[in-house]
């Protein structure tokens, strides 16, 4: 049977310990190496017993020499970090990237959104905006793969094929987006340190949150003519899962279920795009623990206007199940194997 070797950098964070989970699950890896900085020579299950009886390598210090050995490079890291190990990649090797790094095409846009410059300008082109339903065709034509955040990935899956098929309006698109507290890195407690995390709901990244790069970048592709949304971001006091609310007007003498309709027959061969019955409430809680997506479509109280609810869990679709997701794409392997 065919083994990847894999090195995980930025494996102790929220997002990289779901990623040891799933991989240790997947027949076909062979986990090399875990980095880490502050972490160098503990063992991977001091931050999570549920690896405790896992054959896990220690935690290592990143050493480029590590490349010589392994196939995938899965990074976890902050913003910037893995355009820099970028530079060292060999021909054999390929960056699944769950960061931001590689998510936006143009590096003055990224120096506009993040306020640091790119150092990796020349690998943009060798990068793919890596949402997977969307972009399978093109996967393997990359040596970067760059997953995309979260948000967007609750929102572009049943927003672009509405909007590539002009069944809604371009303008007046509003997404109403809540996330569990992982979603913002260990950090958060600290930063959080004298406020009531856990019993209260928070607005942040007002009109300016970093996701409206990557969305407004991928609605571009779709839409010729001028659109407008506007994306407010809320923290929970729940650990995981992301439920967006998008409002939307639909063009004329298109209704609610033919909306549904459309959505379902698009998606209909992707495993891990599920639909709610038609009007039916959703809640993070049916997707938790999985890398699907949970769509609902609802009727709103005027005739041109509908509601869309999409759930995930942002550790997993949102994040490392979604990286996992791209390289079974990659390899030909099954694209829910290690995912279900």
């Amino acid at each position: 049977m065919r083994k990847l070797n894999v090195l995980v950098a930025g494996s102790t964070g929220y997002i990289g310990i779901q990623l040891v989970k799933l991989l240790v699950k997947h027949q076909n890896v062979n986990i090399m190496y875990l980095c880490g900085n502050s972490s160098v020579g503990k063992d991977i299950s001091f931050f999570d017993k549920d690896l405790k009886h896992k054959k896990l390598p220690k935690i290592v210090k990143f050493n480029k020499s590590y490349l010589n050995k392994v196939d995938i490079i899965f990074t976890a890291l902050p913003n910037g970090e893995a355009q820099l190990l970028s530079h060292h990649l060999l021909k054999k090797n390929r960056l699944i990237d769950l960061a931001a790094d590689f998510r936006l095409e143009d590096p003055k846009e990224y120096k506009r959104w993040y306020k640091i410059n790119h150092q990796a300008k020349y690998n943009i082109k060798n990068s793919i905006y890596a949402l997977p339903e969307i972009r399978k065709k093109h996967l393997k034509n990359y040596k970067i793969i760059g997953c995309p955040g979260c948000y967007p990935t609750s929102i572009l899956l049943p927003l672009l094929p509405l909007l590539k098929k002009k069944l809604i309006s371009q303008k007046n698109i509003i997404i109403d987006s809540k996330s569990g507290y992982s979603g913002a890195g260990r950090g958060i407690h600290k930063r959080y340190a004298n406020k009531n995390l856990y019993e209260s709901l928070s607005v942040y990244g007002i009109g300016w949150h970093r996701h409206n790069s990557e969305i407004h970048q991928e609605i571009a592709k779709v839409c010729k003519k001028k659109f407008e949304f506007s994306f407010t971001p809320h923290l929970t006091p729940m650990f995981r899962g992301i439920l967006s609310t998008i409002y939307l007007e639909t063009s004329k003498n298109i209704n609610a279920k033919k909306i549904f309709n459309s959505l379902k027959k698009v998606y209909r061969k992707d495993f891990f795009i599920r639909f709610a019955k038609f009007n039916k409430p959703i809640s993070t809680n049916d997707v938790i623990n999985t890398n699907n997506c949970l769509i609902s479509v609802c009727e709103s109280k005027y005739h041109n206007k509908i509601i869309i609810l999409s759930a995930i869990d942002n550790l997993i679709k949102g994040g490392s199940g979604q990286g996992l997701q791209n390289m079974n794409i990659i390899y030909n392997f099954p694209e829910s194997r290690g995912l279900k």
